[in-house]
């Protein structure tokens, strides 16, 4: 049976589409893709549909929220700090899967910061936490 072997691209509407695809070129390395196509290194990725009344995401009318996985998540901390973006991290976010940090980008969506602890648990225990 054919399978999804990957993510082939996240589109969202934006205010200022030009602008928004500079701040992640900037602050986060993902290339503008009017200039190329980010290739990303392989490794884990959850597809993880949230209930309708989480608030993980932050406002109410939050449909979605990306989710980067980072090799360094310390030094992100500190690169976008130096950089004027805030940045929020709670204890209760981090497990076994890892450690997380929340930022915003300008128009206000959400955006997770994920470095994966270097052995990950199996699959059961990361889809539990959901």
């Amino acid at each position: 049976m054919p399978k999804i072997v990957g993510i082939g691209g996240v589109f969202f509407k934006a205010a200022d589409p030009v602008g928004l695809a500079e701040w992640y070129e900037k602050h986060l390395g993902i290339d503008d893709l009017h200039k190329s196509v980010w290739q990303q290194q392989a490794g884990a990725t959850i597809f993880g549909p949230f209930s309708e009344n989480t608030d993980y995401f932050g406002r109410a009318g939050q449909q979605w929220m990306i989710n980067f996985r980072v090799d360094d998540l310390d030094g992100f901390i500190t690169s976008l700090t130096a950089s004027g973006i805030t940045v929020e991290t709670r204890t209760e976010w981090d497990s076994e899967v890892g450690r997380f940090a929340r930022i915003h980008d300008p128009e206000g969506n959400p955006v997770e910061l994920w470095e994966p602890t270097k052995e990950q648990p199996a699959s059961d225990d990361i889809t539990s936490g959901a």
